[in-house]
């Protein structure tokens, strides 16, 4: 393979364009206190040209750059369409790339944040990259009014064209691109209404399409540099757990080995000119580790000690309104019940990589992450270096869905490793074993549900309790007065982030946190995933206790939140809930409210009677993100979500014995085949006023719309995941 070629990776390829209009604005950002020195210059000399988010060039090509990272997820087609929107850009001329963390760093953060995780790629950035086109556009119009000395207000531009109204005078971008670059940028400037729009709210095809079909699309694993050495890592396999001694006397003396060493207390480390001869003797070598405190722990010790938070007297509350306990205690009825939620792995199809460069002044890492200034910040702690003099280059990601957000595990000890190396290029990649026995787990949780009911059936009070990990304390943030507001997601008060769309006229949802020595991250669609299941199962179990159809009862309690009513009403309607379905088939709702967005679905299964299989034939789902970027790609995500919520419903759990996971590989995490994916039938609805996300809500409704179907066929509740582990056969 040749060096690699992709899209932002050379700093010297940024800062040598020239002959095209380079748009820059600033947006006051705080979040980040950091170095301003400037990057070092690369080898031609060139110095940082003025940050740009629209470069165009003399033959009217157009590159859009953009700070999110692209997953798969279409980011990169989506805001590049709110650019172009505001651009009045041909569509067929747009490109795309990524400017770099070091570079965002020196100019003050011109391209504001670039972590890419809770579906906030859009939404969280929307405003200000219409900015950037809308700027371009008028610098580019003003530019052609001077050559033509009119007034600019007398000229439009469209698709790449300015023209000149009066006279129908006419000249592309590129004629003006230079004049351009040198007029002082507007500060304020009108952006598009979005019922004007012809770009953005469209169904264009993603940009990234081609080159991921024909293989020309690189990735992390497929960098290769001159003269680059291969790592492979081992690390304690039990968590705590630490290197006690390692005898490598007959793999140093295998073909290829340069290198082989302890990495901190808890690793083994062999750096090879090949990844394979690197990873075989890895194989060879006896590692004896010390287990440490947790070599004898279990995922029944983690279960009883969240089995015991359930009743434990101290907990944090999240949302509450009246007085639960007491109207609970007074009520003519109660009903219980306890849900529980296992650990997931990430599980990307491209598991954890990073090649790094490193020397005493400098160092470089090439890397697919989430968050390109978390990486950069890894980068500059384990080189020992100021961030100033190093720099991160984003690469597409094999998948993310958190793993690569929060934490930089992996680029920490490339950059450790590079660091013994001076001046090579050092590429780890970890094995799949690796990645599943070293992840950052979706949280482990329990639920109790305790509701209040009077003598007509009305729910009185509604009492949760959750039990189990915090993300934000594993990650060691700080939690004001105790709480992880992220536990709470989807349960909150009304609001912009994740609401739960019932009242009650009583309503306690608190929190006993226990954190065991598993470490927790985010998982796509966080918490809100649980927390749907856990309220909308029990909201099937108080409808089906009291006689009452799910949708009418759910409709009582949703009189004064009418977005998250709509989209229930939406799928309802297009599934025929008011029908009979056909012969066999059985149908469950779920709705919630995450990430900025109103979901909600509803889902058709049959369960064979005679071996219990369960066939999910049919999910109709419904989606108010406030504004539609791009209708194609909400329903891409809507669909790739249920392959990840239902591939967890029907097998993900990772389950710890003896102090480590006991799933290292496919074989024994399961995810879900072609044939088991059932029809998905999307309902876009977006009703303006607000920004959400797309990527994450829906896949917390797939479970539980699927759950509640399967009680509607069965009789059977299902309150703990995944389903691999019940018989839904019929007894006689």
């Amino acid at each position: 393979m040749n060096a690699p070629h992709f899209t932002g990776a050379s700093r010297r390829s940024f800062m040598k364009m020239a002959g095209g209009l380079v748009v820059a604005f600033h947006i006051p950002f705080d979040a980040m206190a950091a170095e301003q020195t400037p990057i070092a210059k690369g080898a031609s000399g060139a110095t940082p040209e003025v940050n740009a988010w629209v470069v165009i060039k003399p033959d009217d090509s157009i590159v859009i750059r953009i700070a999110r990272s692209e997953m798969g997820q279409g980011t990169l087609t989506g805001l590049a369409q709110l650019v172009a929107e505001e651009l009045d850009a041909d569509w067929s001329k747009v490109t795309t790339e990524y400017p770099s963390p070091g570079q965002n760093l020196e100019r003050k953060r011109v391209w504001g944040s670039f972590s890419t995780g809770g579906s906030r790629g859009v939404r969280e950035s929307h405003d200000y990259v219409r900015k950037g086109g809308a700027i371009a556009r008028t610098m580019l119009v003003q530019a052609a009014a001077d050559a033509w000395k009119v007034p600019a207000s007398e000229c439009v531009a469209a698709a790449s064209i300015i023209t000149h109204k009066p006279s129908g005078r006419t000249i592309s971008y590129g004629k003006v691109a230079d004049a351009a670059a040198r007029l002082t940028a507007p500060t304020e400037v009108a952006l598009k209404d979005p019922k004007d729009w012809k770009l953005a709210g469209k169904r264009l095809a993603r940009l990234d399409t081609v080159d991921k079909t024909t293989g020309a699309q690189i990735y992390g694993m497929d960098i290769k540099l001159p003269g680059m050495l291969n790592a492979a890592i081992k690390d304690c396999p039990v968590f705590g757990g630490t290197v006690k001694s390692f005898d490598a006397a007959a793999a140093e003396k295998r073909p290829g080995v340069k290198k082989i060493f302890k990495l901190g207390d808890t690793a083994v480390v062999v750096v090879a000119d090949t990844w394979w001869r690197a990873k075989s003797a890895l194989d060879a070598i006896t590692i004896e580790w010390d287990k440490g405190p947790n070599a004898k722990l279990s995922s029944k010790d983690i279960a009883a000690t969240l089995k015991a938070a359930l009743d434990a007297p101290e907990a944090v509350v999240g949302n509450a309104n009246g007085d639960a306990r007491a109207a609970i205690a007074s009520s003519k009825r109660k009903i219980e019940a306890v849900y529980s939620f296992p650990w997931l792995n990430h599980a990307t199809m491209e598991t954890m990589n990073a090649t790094a460069i490193w020397t005493p002044e400098r160092c470089e890492v090439w890397t697919p992450t989430q968050n390109g200034e978390a990486a950069l910040a890894a980068t500059a702690e384990a080189a020992g270096l100021r961030a100033a003099k190093c720099d991160v280059y984003k690469m597409h990601l094999g998948g993310g869905f958190g793993r690569r957000g929060a934490t930089h595990d992996w680029v920490t000890q490339t950059v450790k490793i590079a660091r013994e190396f001076p001046g090579t290029p050092i590429k780890l990649i970890w094995t799949r074993e690796e990645d599943m026995l070293h992840g950052r787990y979706h949280p482990i949780t329990q639920c109790k549900l305790t509701a209040g009911l009077d003598d007509k059936g009305n729910v009185t009070a509604l009492h949760m309790r959750i039990a189990g990990q915090s993300i934000l304390a594993s990650l060691g943030s700080t939690l004001k007065d105790g709480k992880d507001p992220v536990v709470f997601q989807g349960l909150n008060a009304p609001g912009p982030e994740a609401s739960i769309g019932y009242s009650f006229p009583h309503l306690l949802v608190d929190h006993a946190m226990r954190n065991p020595p598993v470490p927790a991250g985010f998982w796509r669609g966080v918490n809100l995933n649980q927390n749907t299941i856990y309220l909308e199962c029990f909201m099937d179990e108080l409808a089906h206790a009291t006689r009452q159809d799910p949708l009418a009862f759910r409709r009582k309690l949703m009189a004064e939140h009418p977005k998250h009513l709509a989209v229930l009403n939406a799928v309802a309607e297009k599934i025929g809930w008011n029908k009979p379905a056909p012969k066999g088939v059985y149908r469950g709702l779920a709705q919630t409210m995450g990430f900025g967005s109103y979901v909600a679905a509803c889902a058709e299964v049959s369960v064979d009677r005679k071996t219990g299989k369960v066939k999910i034939l049919r999910i109709v789902a419904a989606t108010d993100p406030g504004y539609a970027v791009n209708p194609q790609q909400i329903e891409a995500q809507v669909e790739g979500s249920f392959v990840y919520g239902l591939s967890a419903a029907l097998y993900g759990e990772c389950t710890l014995k003896d102090g480590q996971m006991e799933q290292s590989n496919f074989d024994t995490y399961q995810v879900m085949k072609l044939d088991e994916m059932p029809k998905v039938e999307s309902i876009i609805m977006p009703s303006g006023g607000f920004w959400g996300g797309v990527g994450e809500p829906t896949i917390a409704v797939a479970a539980p719309a699927v759950l509640n179907a399967i009680f509607a066929a069965t009789g059977k509740r299902v309150r703990d995941l995944p389903l691999k582990n019940h018989s839904l056969v019929k007894k006689a």
